[in-house]
């Protein structure tokens, strides 16, 4: 069996290259199909043990349950890293090979997609197929959402899920430098249980109380990163020949000092909080919390508006580490 040498792991030029290729599969081809998405793959194994849950000890088998999953994980990482670097496979195609992969673990495309449909259906008033789409985005009973709650869960949704959707495994995958990969597919292994098992309230509450906790302490760091991130978008609106009104990015500091811990979450309150005072808007999960509550109510044309600042921020954060992942790699892998 052949092992490859960790000494040869990718120099820093080649895991950046990686994630640009990443990046340019997402945003020209969006998600590949169910059956070959690797991410699919970790949802049907924690389907299985899921639904294999015994009715006791649920807290104790849930965490062997994310070990399970994260050791999958894991594994599925190492072994692109492992073949890729097999001395038969062309190096063009190993790069693609881990671009795929690594593409899997983010989706820029898919999170701003959403967005444009609820936005489309907003602007044609129809409120029910809002309401019926919301609830797959949202963790909240829509039957009764206005059209302005409507645009500020849309906004909520978008400005959160950056950080666990993109930012994090981007984050992680330039943290871990050649092991970026393995780290990028335990990161998402974690948010992807705490997003099917990760809730507060029975069956899960005990099942999934580990994967939830583990997704808090992972998204602590790109939550509060995500600030300078969404501060630098949108000065670069702000700039914008045809900028859009009510840009705000010195507003974006104030509301996260404000309004970053009201949320139940301890991450979730920063990314919206930042797009609340760069939007200059008020966000509103009713009787939970309120967001930039001196700001005025959202309005349909606010969800384009954010879709445009997240859509900077997310090219702010690739190029970033991209940038962080080259100079690193320059003095810990050397050519």
């Amino acid at each position: 069996m052949i092992v490859p040498d960790i000494r040869i792991m990718p120099a820093g030029r080649h895991l950046a290259l990686v994630l640009l290729l990443a990046a340019a599969i997402d945003v020209i081809f969006g998600e590949p199909p169910a059956a070959v998405h690797p991410v699919v793959w970790i949802g049907k194994l924690i389907t299985f043990l899921k639904n294999a849950a015994p009715k006791t000890h649920r807290k104790l088998y849930g965490f062997l349950m994310a070990l399970c999953c994260v050791f999958f994980a894991a594994l599925l990482g190492y072994s692109v890293l492992y073949i890729t670097a097999l001395p038969g496979i062309p190096k063009v195609l190993g790069l693609l090979i881990e671009a795929y992969f690594l593409k899997a673990t983010f989706a820029i495309n898919c999170l701003l997609s959403p967005a444009r449909e609820i936005y489309r259906h907003l602007e044609e008033n129809r409120l029910e197929k809002v309401r019926e789409l919301l609830p797959i985005y949202v963790s909240r009973n829509t039957s009764k959402l206005t059209r302005t709650q409507m645009s500020s869960a849309v906004i909520e949704s978008v400005s959160e899920n950056y950080v666990d959707g993109i930012l994090s495994p981007i984050f992680y995958y330039a943290l871990f430098g050649g092991f970026g990969l393995v780290a990028a597919y335990i990161f998402k292994a974690v948010s992807t249980l705490d997003s099917m098992v990760g809730y507060k309230t029975e069956p899960y509450k005990e099942l999934g109380y580990f994967s939830a906790k583990s997704d808090d302490v992972l998204n602590w760091i790109p939550a509060r990163i995500s600030v300078i991130f969404i501060l630098a978008a949108a000065l670069v609106v702000a700039l914008l020949p045809k900028k859009q009104e009510k840009i705000s990015p010195l507003n974006i500091i104030k509301s996260v000092l404000e309004d970053g811990m009201k949320t139940p979450s301890p991450n979730s309150g920063y990314p919206m909080a930042a797009t609340a005072g760069a939007l200059g808007v008020k966000l509103e999960k009713p009787d939970f919390y309120v967001l930039g509550a001196s700001y005025p109510p959202t309005e349909i044309n606010d969800i384009k508006r954010v879709s445009q600042l997240i859509a900077i921020a997310s090219g702010f954060s690739l190029a970033t580490f991209a940038a962080v992942i080259q100079i690193a790699g320059i003095y810990l892998y050397p050519l």
